[in-house]
């Protein structure tokens, strides 16, 4: 059935290790619960819940009008059907550092494996636009530190993310990476970073986990993962990629339906029938209900 096979804590742990490991671990955003499934399918390491993904899929832009308890529900969606540990985009925190705490734990709650609360102002927005703002540095320690006391299971992993790159310069967004570390920083996230040098000045400056952000139409390069493994990176994200496949095969899809009159045209682009129960396990939730599947696909379904 469609559903993890581990606990939480297991998959806290398995992360933990996977970053200990030295290697590059592969991330991509999940749309819904049901891509979050095909990213383990399809052999990744971990599955990311992004805050732009997010607010997107609610019809809202990123910049902060999405919730703690929005994402907190989807994260739980999300955590039930796949067994590789899941990080969050948890924006600022939500508000104040005793909001950020209670983000903490609600984001426990919900089985994830992590987040990373970032050093905007509140409210954010997305870390590729132009005027975003950043708290002084002593507030974003603060926030983490406020994380870090409500946390509950020490393997639940909080990672800070850096916006000063873009904001101040890239050696005060190194400083602010120290000192979030020192904050209980488990990782670090340095978003928009401008070139491959910056990449590796971060990595020879910081001495935890490192997070390389490859989005889309962003500040920075698209680098490959034998760049980044090179570089020294445990993870690479790609946080909106799958979103924008997705919505953009839609958007073909109903030009070609206006303009054509038929999905017809559209087939071999679909994933089938068979597939999509394959994937959701109809022949798993027989050996329950009998009636659930009692039925033979067709060929070529």
């Amino acid at each position: 059935m469609l559903h993890t096979h581990t606990t939480a804590a297991d998959r806290r742990r398995t992360f933990r290790e996977a970053l200990a490991s030295g290697r590059l671990l592969r991330m991509p955003g999940a749309v819904n619960p049901y891509s979050a499934r095909l990213i383990q399918d399809a052999g990744f390491d971990a599955a990311y819940l992004s805050g732009a993904v997010l607010a997107a899929d609610l019809g809202l832009p990123d910049i902060g009008l999405t919730t703690s308890t929005e994402i907190a529900a989807r994260a739980a969606q999300t955590t039930r059907v796949t067994d590789l540990p899941v990080l969050i985009d948890a924006d600022t925190g939500f508000g104040e550092p005793m909001n950020a705490a209670r983000t903490v734990q609600l984001m426990e709650d919900a089985g994830l494996a992590g987040l990373h609360l970032e050093d905007q102002v509140n409210p954010k927005r997305c870390g590729h636009l132009g005027g975003k703002a950043v708290v002084p540095r002593e507030d974003m320690v603060r926030r983490l530190r406020a994380g870090v006391d409500a946390r509950r299971d020490r393997d639940f992993l909080l990672m800070a993310r850096t916006d000063a790159r873009s904001v101040e310069s890239l050696a005060s967004a190194i400083d602010r990476a120290k000192a979030y570390v020192d904050a209980g920083a488990d990782a670090v996230f340095p978003e928009a970073l401008a070139d491959e040098a910056e990449f590796e000045a971060f990595r020879e400056s910081v001495d935890v986990p490192l997070l390389a952000n490859m989005t889309e139409f962003g500040k920075g390069p698209l680098l490959t993962t034998g760049t980044l493994e090179e570089l020294g990176y445990n993870i690479v994200l790609y946080p909106v990629t799958l979103f924008r496949l997705a919505m953009g095969a839609v958007e073909d899809g109903l030009r070609t339906i206006a303009a054509e009159g038929s999905q017809a045209g559209l087939l071999d682009r679909m994933q089938t029938r068979s597939r999509l129960y394959e994937v959701l396990g109809y022949e798993q939730y027989a050996a329950y209900d009998s009636a659930v599947f009692d039925f033979t696909l067709p060929p070529g379904t």
